[in-house]
């Protein structure tokens, strides 16, 4: 566990952060990040050692691997992003054979930015939304359809499953992609800004300004039920919200912690409605590249750490929870009428999402299959804890 704090919450006359940034300067990102984790920042002779360790380990490598990664330093806290799990079970579990070097969001961007640089294979791998492939693979933004697969759960079973494998896996192929793993973000919530009262019931969203991404379905859903989609990008939301641009959003609490939305947030309704899922985006051609070997023990370091992740997430989605509240954002549920409500009105059974269901899973039977494999638990079980 890092023992700072993350980058982002630091003062600007942070000692750590001081530390971190000349350590980064000194001996590059990976070899800063992994001293902040080991608590050996503020120790010039264990920076030293770190960076003479990545040094040899990347010489003795047969192959270089860039992981774009866009979560903040110490984000595993509050935020199942396992960068630095991820880079030594690959290390360790390919006898050496792949060095994995961490590149931050400020070298390579983040959201589709990000994705297009693995595409084009600028970098190897990236960690960022599953909805930033929507753009180069339309067929992921089905997670998007609200309450389906919006619980961790849900989410897993659905991406792991052979009917996801079988109905979605080709056309990521096909745009130049290869997911290692997908990691569980929680679900989307209904969040407003400071001097907002409560998103509790179907009726509180009209009128109301909501932030959303790209996706036509966020935005279907938030049309649905009333309010104003109000198109932002993810860099500008927090003064967007600030400025009263944008009154609600409907991002996960895991990365508004790591966003550090504390003081922009009044309430957050834990409305359930879409999961926030993440993917790490391989290039397909160097994955298929590598020796035969070398890809079965990279595509076993990806099962590993999914497990890892999966058994982490409770205790993450817990921790940014209750860090979120020391600022004084209040948390939320959705009564079992007002959810209902809101089911009824925008829900994937509402036949205005029929157009997506079929362009992007092929047939309404189709997502009947996606949906059965979304409700059907296996062997990678997650629990659901906020």
């Amino acid at each position: 566990m890092s023992k700072i704090k993350s980058t982002d919450s630091l003062g600007t006359d942070s000692l750590e952060r001081r530390q971190f940034l000349r350590a980064s300067a000194k001996y590059g990102f990976t070899t800063a990040i992994v001293a902040a984790s080991a608590g050996t920042l503020m120790s010039d002779e264990a920076q030293a050692f770190t960076a003479k360790e990545e040094k040899e380990r990347k010489a003795a490598a047969k192959h270089e691997m860039i992981i774009g990664t866009q979560s903040t330093l110490g984000s595993s806290r509050g935020m199942a992003a396992m960068q630095l799990d991820f880079k030594e079970n690959i290390q360790n579990i390919t006898n050496g054979a792949i060095y994995v070097n961490l590149g931050h969001s400020r070298k390579f961007g983040v959201g589709k930015v990000l994705a297009n640089k693995v595409q084009k294979g600028v970098i190897q791998a990236g960690q960022h939304s599953i909805s930033n492939l929507a753009p180069f693979c339309p067929p992921v933004d089905l997670i998007n359809i609200p309450y389906w697969s919006a619980d961790n759960q849900s989410y897993v079973s659905l991406v792991t499953s052979q009917t996801w494998r079988d109905t979605v896996d080709p056309k990521l192929a096909k745009a130049g992609f290869k997911v290692l793993w997908y990691p569980s973000n929680g679900a989307r919530t209904f969040s407003v800004r400071r001097g907002m009262s409560p998103i509790l019931k179907a009726s509180d969203l009209q009128g109301v300004k909501f932030r959303v991404p790209g996706s036509p379905m966020l935005q279907q859903f938030v049309r649905l039920l009333g309010a104003s989609p109000t198109p932002v990008a993810w860099g500008e939301t927090a003064s967007a919200m600030k400025q009263g641009v944008a009154d609600a959003m409907d991002v996960t609490v895991t990365a508004l912690w790591n966003a550090k939305f504390h003081d922009v947030l009044a309430h957050i309704t834990l409305a359930n409605s879409v999961h926030g899922g993440q993917v790490y985006s391989c290039n397909l051609e160097w994955y298929n590249n590598l020796p035969a070997n070398v890809r079965e023990a990279l595509d076993y370091a990806s099962d590993v750490t999914s497990r890892q992740a999966y058994a982490k997430m409770p205790a993450a989605e817990s921790y940014a929870k209750a860090d979120m509240m020391k600022s004084g954002v209040q948390f939320h549920k959705l009564s079992a009428d007002a959810l209902a409500e809101v089911i009824e009105l925008a829900g994937h059974q509402r036949p205005e999402y029929d157009q997506f269901k079929i362009k992007f899973a092929g047939s309404l039977d189709v997502f009947e299959k996606l949906r059965e494999a979304a409700g059907t638990i296996n062997p990678r079980y997650i629990i659901d804890s906020i």
